[in-house]
């Protein structure tokens, strides 16, 4: 339980009996009836046995406290995990049964063994099951384990037939997270336990998974007659799964009157299928990005009229310029003055943008945090968004209400029209102290390699970071040393700026999904 795993247990010899009432001293006379023994005071502490103010706290603050020790990526390789939690079940009884719940709470899953071994102790003791609220793949490595592929094939620790009975013995379950190296395990009978009979289920992410398999089954799931009308998820990222046929949204979206936060990112969802979500439905995330089925008019339209897009705080429209563009200057015209003012994020990275977007843009600066921009922009365009121009008028300068941008997405900008002479030169201010709180700017590949092997961006007081296919120009921290980390609430534990895939779960982000999010 300690290590999500049976055989730290094991190596432990801790004996399972947390469920019995008869403690170490008493003893039982011949009708049964258990005579305890009086609590002794502990003369080094000055409690009683299990009696300390801190076992006796209230188990939800208990437990609140334990679950700080907790953690969410796994280490690297076959180093044991939450050693805390480990030391936690040897204090006390009390202590013991409180930290169960943090242990079988939220369940990752680094690779096929220790699977297996968490399914072998649930199996054992149905009860444990019934604690499980997370199930996480989104570390899952198949490669991990130190087992080749013909070990793991004859091992069969994750098969469908596993997986459904792990969630056959997890009935509270609420969140279920998958990704790319599990997605033939999704198959028929698991998509319909998860959609049809996990009625406490709230958050499902299926990142990037595009097999043939995945596919047939999710597509026989959802036309199954036993799909419910309703159904409870609030939180769905399908992040990447472009293999599934527009069909499918045509007949999920309508079932999702709770839904919150929604990743279709680089999905077939067609115009038809974004307007049949229920009017109930109340979004603070929505990623629509490289989804080139959709109008740049009725994505527009949808976010001006619909009722669940009226307190969105996370919306990415950005797409691929090479593959395809959905929205046009006219669609972005229309677009800025309709979004929210609850906005903290917005990407229109890929769209046509003009300079005469600038003013319309300049209101969501004050609330930003985050921006993309589109094509056609150059450094005079930026600057207007951050600083007021120098030939404004005095009382217009006085009146200036300063910006609140973070990190900006200049990416779809070339060498030339960032003009780096001019934005590394002493005249221009976007790199000075006075443009903050500005301290991120998401550059193109061209543009990071220009800059990579000259000493001018040290000088400027930033530096270059890459990861993946990402390149950021960060600026250095101050004589104070003192940073923000980027930690917001509505990024849902990442803390970066600038992701691309939306969390659906409040955790630390790692594996797959920080590889979705950060480095592509």
């Amino acid at each position: 339980m300690a290590s999500r795993s049976f055989g730290d247990l094991n190596k432990l010899r801790m004996r399972r009996d947390w469920h019995s009432t008869v403690k170490k001293g008493d003893r039982m006379d011949l009708g049964g009836v258990v005579e305890r023994k009086a609590d002794v005071r502990d003369e080094r502490y000055g409690y009683p046995a299990g009696r300390s103010p801190f076992e006796r706290l209230p188990m939800e603050l208990l437990g609140s406290i334990i679950d700080l020790l907790a953690v969410d990526i796994p280490p690297n390789g076959f180093t044991a995990r939450n050693i805390d939690l480990m030391s936690l079940l040897l204090t006390s009884r009390g202590i013991h049964s409180a930290t169960l719940a943090t242990l079988y709470g939220q369940i990752t899953i680094p690779h096929s063994r220790i699977f297996r071994k968490f399914l072998s102790q649930i199996s054992e003791d149905e009860s444990l099951g019934t604690i499980v609220r997370r199930l996480d793949f989104s570390h899952y490595n198949p490669t991990g384990g130190g087992q080749t592929a013909r070990e793991r094939m004859q091992t069969q620790n994750l098969i469908p037939a596993t997986l459904l009975q792990c969630l056959d013995l997890t009935p509270n379950l609420r969140e279920f997270l998958a990704q790319e190296h599990i997605d033939d395990e999704l198959d028929y009978k698991v998509m319909t336990k998860l959609l049809c009979d996990l009625p406490q289920l709230k958050a499902l992410d299926l990142c990037a998974c595009s097999s043939s398999k995945f596919r047939d089954a999710f597509t026989t799931a959802i036309a199954s007659p036993s799909l419910p009308t309703s159904l409870p998820i609030t939180r769905l990222g399908l992040h990447e799964n472009a293999i599934l046929p527009s069909t499918v949204f045509d007949t999920l979206l309508p079932r999702l009157p709770h839904l919150k936060i929604l990743d279709l990112s680089h999905t077939r969802v067609t115009d038809q299928a974004l307007k049949s979500i229920p009017t109930a439905a109340r979004l603070t995330h929505l990623n629509l990005s490289k989804c080139s089925s959709l109008s740049g008019s009725v994505v527009v339209e949808f976010l001006r009229s619909h009722p669940a897009a009226q307190t969105l705080v996370y919306l990415n429209l950005g797409m691929d310029v090479k593959s395809a563009e959905m929205l046009s200057a006219e669609d972005i015209t229309n677009l800025i003055p309709i979004l929210p003012s609850t906005l903290r994020s917005l990407s229109l990275k890929g769209s046509k943008m003009l300079p005469s977007h600038i003013p319309l843009l300049l209101p969501l600066t004050k609330h930003l945090e985050e921006l993309g921009l589109g094509r056609h922009l150059e450094l005079r365009d930026i600057i207007r968004l951050i600083l007021p121009g120098q030939n404004a008028f005095i009382e217009d300068q006085l009146a200036w209400i300063p910006h609140s941008l973070r990190y900006i997405d200049v990416s779809d900008l070339s060498v030339s029209q960032l003009d780096l002479c001019t934005l590394f030169g002493s005249s221009c201010l976007v790199l000075k102290s006075v443009a903050s709180p500005l301290e991120v700017l998401d550059l193109s590949a061209e543009v990071y390699k220009k800059l990579e092997k000259s000493s001018v961006v040290k000088r400027a007081g930033w530096d270059l970071k890459d990861l993946g296919r990402r390149y950021w120009l960060v600026r250095q921290p101050g004589p104070d040393g003192v940073t923000d980390t980027g930690e917001r609430s509505w990024k849902m534990g990442a803390c970066y700026w600038g992701m691309r895939k939306i969390p659906v779960s409040r955790q630390e982000v790692g594996g797959m999904y920080g590889h979705y999010m950060f480095k592509r």
